[in-house]
């Protein structure tokens, strides 16, 4: 971690012992190399005293210098940032019940590895955040509006069916909707939380109102849209016993998501997925801010002067 500042920068000046440090130790060597070049070494005494290796007194010196050097960074209080979880978001998820959605390309299909996957995502998001689910496909609904109760949300996810069509527009339009819903807190309330439409689908718009409006008008109001574009490009479903390929549109999800000030993802498979929601869930759930980190640097003193220790402890042994 590389500090972007420091609340007592004055006491960096300390670091200049640790440059003299260095400058005596260089002084030290250059005198031994020389007298032992002098002959000036007692005759006998290396047979005498155990032979100590050169690179293991160097190696000794770095880790106490590197020890130094952290404590002293340390004790300038340094500053840099960290990602600190929100208090307080609200998160829809937004998911497309399409009859694409029954590709088998992905195992079991489509739409069981995308609730499977949601409902892990709704797990490891921050207790505090409301959570809403919107479903879509030739039309749109807010099945459950913005709450804190988990159970609620994943049982609305286990039971999504499909439906004909893909209306993505009307989607995006219900899922603000849904963040309109969400409670005020009563301690703040002038300030709205942070709000989220993590949107998976596999197929492009061919209903309702286009896509890229509704992205736009998510732009206006401050909700950025982390699309999931979902599925293989050798996905297909049976109608009337017609085999019909139901291939991804990348070009939409990610106009969807530049337009709103958002991020696109791709996956192809369940675990893809996962790690899709997961990397989403630490992008909506934390905030990078500027905070103390001392204590980072009192660490990496303790783990180098444990190091010189050990060296030291090594040379200290007399080896078989």
């Amino acid at each position: 971690m590389i500090p972007d500042g420091f609340l007592r920068p004055e006491r960096l000046w300390w670091l200049l012992i640790i440059v003299g440090l260095i400058g005596l130790y260089a002084l030290l060597l250059w005198r031994r190399r020389r007298k032992a070049h002098q002959g000036s070494t007692i005759v006998g005494l290396e047979r005498v005293l155990p032979k100590q290796q050169a690179w293991k007194r160097h190696l000794a010196v770095v880790f106490a210098l590197l020890s130094l050097a952290a404590l002293t960074v340390a004790f300038a209080q340094p500053s840099g940032e960290v990602d600190v979880p929100r208090d307080r978001a609200t998160v829809v998820v937004t998911l497309d019940v399409s009859r694409s959605m029954i590709a088998e390309d992905v195992d079991p299909n489509r739409l069981d590895a995308a609730k499977a996957a949601a409902t892990e995502f709704i797990d490891i998001l921050p207790s505090g955040f409301n959570v809403a689910l919107v479903r879509f496909a030739g039309a749109a609904a807010v099945v459950v509006p913005p709450t804190t109760d988990r159970a609620q949300v994943k049982a609305a996810i286990a039971n999504l069916e499909v439906a004909p069509s893909t209306a993505i527009g009307d989607g995006i339009y219900s899922s603000l909707d849904a963040v309109a819903q969400a409670p005020i807190d009563p301690n703040h309330p002038d300030d709205p939380a942070r709000a989220a439409i993590v949107l998976l689908s596999d197929g492009s718009t061919n209903s309702g109102r286009p896509s890229l409006p509704a992205a736009e008008e998510a732009k206006k109001q401050g909700v950025p849209i982390y699309t999931i574009a979902y599925g293989t490009s050798h996905g297909y479903i049976e109608i009337d016993g017609q085999r019909q390929q139901v291939q991804v549109d990348y070009q939409e999800l990610s106009k969807i998501a530049r337009a709103s000030g958002g991020e696109m993802f791709t996956a192809d498979a369940s675990s893809k997925l996962k790690e899709v929601y997961s990397s989403i869930a630490h992008q909506v759930g934390y905030v990078k801010e500027s905070r103390e980190v001392t204590e980072a640097y009192a660490g990496y003193a303790l783990f180098f002067a444990v190091l010189a220790a050990l060296a030291v402890a090594s040379l200290a042994a007399r080896w078989p």
